[in-house]
């Protein structure tokens, strides 16, 4: 199982797709809401250098938005 992380905020459509499309396709991930933690909002903005959400990392692999076809690609679905 590859390890999938996803930055995230409560009122973002693209992270509630996202996070749905893992729960339908039994995909585990860790989720950091960068809106409560700030800790958490630098890294992503280091890591990424977007403010937007969702920052999704797939292993090694970090994607901006819910790209769905990449996403499934890094994920081998």
């Amino acid at each position: 199982m590859k390890k999938v992380t996803i930055y995230s905020t409560p009122s973002c459509h693209f992270c509630h797709m996202a996070k749905e499309y893992f729960k339908a396709n039994n995909v585990a991930y860790t989720e950091y809401n960068v809106a409560s933690d700030i800790e958490k909002r630098k890294e992503m903005i280091e890591s990424s250098g977007q403010m937007g959400v969702p920052v999704i990392i797939i292993e090694n692999d970090l994607i901006v938005g819910f790209n769905k076809p990449v996403v499934s690609q890094l994920l081998g679905l």
